[in-house]
């Protein structure tokens, strides 16, 4: 969920863009990428659902911000 600015939201190539007080559902195993192009420095809230969520399940196709 959007709490400030306007996330652009990448699912399986499409992109969208989320404004304060919207959301989006990401369903497990498919690409994701979120991003800030605007002005106002984006603040968002994250909710995770599953058996396990530790860093190491995830997928990392690419990263600007070499994470490993």
């Amino acid at each position: 969920m959007v709490v400030h600015g306007t996330a652009d939201v990448e699912l399986d190539g499409k992109h969208h863009f989320i404004r304060p007080g919207e959301s989006t559902f990401v369903p497990a195993g498919v690409m994701h990428r979120l991003g800030n192009s605007g002005k106002i420095p984006l603040e968002v809230i994250e909710v995770q659902i599953g058996e396990y969520l530790q860093e190491d399940d995830i997928e990392r196709t690419e990263d600007d911000y070499k994470r490993v």
